[in-house]
């Protein structure tokens, strides 16, 4: 039995519940879920590696800061600093990624139209945040943060993954057009993010209404970032440019439907394809480093269709020409 299994018992005996609970499949954390019995029902219990003081703790930062916009998150209904568990609502086991493969193509966009929705509130809760002084509003997108993502991506991708590291000229040249990329975008965050918002991370309830999931990342980056995040994550064909252009307008749509100032449209368009280089490429970064490290080469697929994306976005823009030519040379 893990540590973290001892403390959920340790935790459910205290609270006179049965000590019956099943193991969720876990994600890329050192956290651990469990569905647990609590008061003749059933909920889910996140087990912490380590105490956590409940003041400072990010996930219950971030769900009363999204709760208070009006976000869909899950009631907190326990916790226990000391054993670092926490007990929250079940919205049961269908996530949106799942829904999206077996929907029709018009349910398919009203689904995906209703994540963008989201995405928009997320952004109209950023002056609140900032307001409570909350642990996302110290967060940022800052240079440092993306470096540190880009780099990932080259030691992993290029190192971990292929074992072929990058010549030194070639590497250098990466890293200066990684920073330039790094400090534009750190100019362009000024709105709340979930920060890794995709269809993993959107529960399906029986009612078939929407639940924000794994948050407590949350953080100021681009208008950009959580669209690039829903539309791009994990995908094996490049959805169309045309198709990208609906749900960007869509989204500068909903932000004044919401009373959010509007965004130019060619310069959302331009921000959108600088998170999309970013972005994406963080991504292989994690694909590769899942499928190298930790055995979980069903990542694999995904790896180039992000340099598809990513080169698509750099034509687009016109800069970044060293990237370019390395990512083409990983395609060819």
């Amino acid at each position: 039995m893990s540590d973290h299994q001892t403390r959920l018992e340790q935790y459910l005996t205290a609270r006179n519940e049965p000590l019956n609970f099943q193991q969720l499949t876990p994600d890329a954390s050192t956290r651990e879920y469990f569905r647990v019995s609590w008061r003749g029902k059933h909920a889910i219990s996140c087990v912490y590696p380590e105490p956590f003081v409940e003041a400072e703790q990010s996930y219950l930062d971030v769900t009363k800061l999204f709760k208070a916009g009006g976000l869909p998150v899950a009631n907190i209904l326990d916790l226990d600093e000391k054993l670092g568990v926490i007990v929250q609502e079940d919205f049961g086991d269908t996530i949106l990624r799942n829904v999206l493969q077996r929907s029709q193509p018009e349910e398919k966009e009203a689904l995906i139209d209703e994540a963008i929705t989201l995405i928009a509130q997320i952004q109209k809760t950023t002056e609140l945040a900032f307001d409570t002084n909350s642990v996302a509003s110290r967060l940022k997108f800052d240079t440092g943060k993306l470096m540190w993502e880009l780099e990932f991506f080259r030691t992993h991708y290029f190192e971990t993954y292929l074992k072929k590291p990058l010549a030194e000229a070639k590497t250098a040249a990466l890293q200066h057009e990684f920073l330039e990329l790094s400090r534009e975008l750190e100019s362009r965050a000024a709105v709340l993010c979930h920060r890794d918002f995709h269809a993993a991370n959107l529960m399906v309830d029986s009612d078939g209404q929407l639940h924000i999931i794994d948050h407590q990342d949350a953080r100021i980056g681009s208008a950009a970032y959580d669209l690039v995040s829903l539309l791009l994550d994990r995908i094996t064909e490049p959805p169309s440019a045309s198709w990208l252009a609906v749900k960007r307008k869509f989204l500068l749509g909903e932000r004044v439907r919401l009373g959010l100032a509007q965004l130019d449209e060619a310069d959302f368009t331009y921000e959108f394809r600088l998170q999309t280089v970013q972005r994406c490429l963080k991504a292989a970064g994690t694909f590769s480093y899942q499928s190298a490290m930790r055995g979980k080469t069903y990542f694999v697929p995904f790896i180039k269709p992000m340099f598809q994306i990513t080169l698509r976005a750099l034509e687009n823009l016109g800069r970044f020409e060293d990237l370019k030519k390395i990512l083409t040379d990983q395609i060819d």
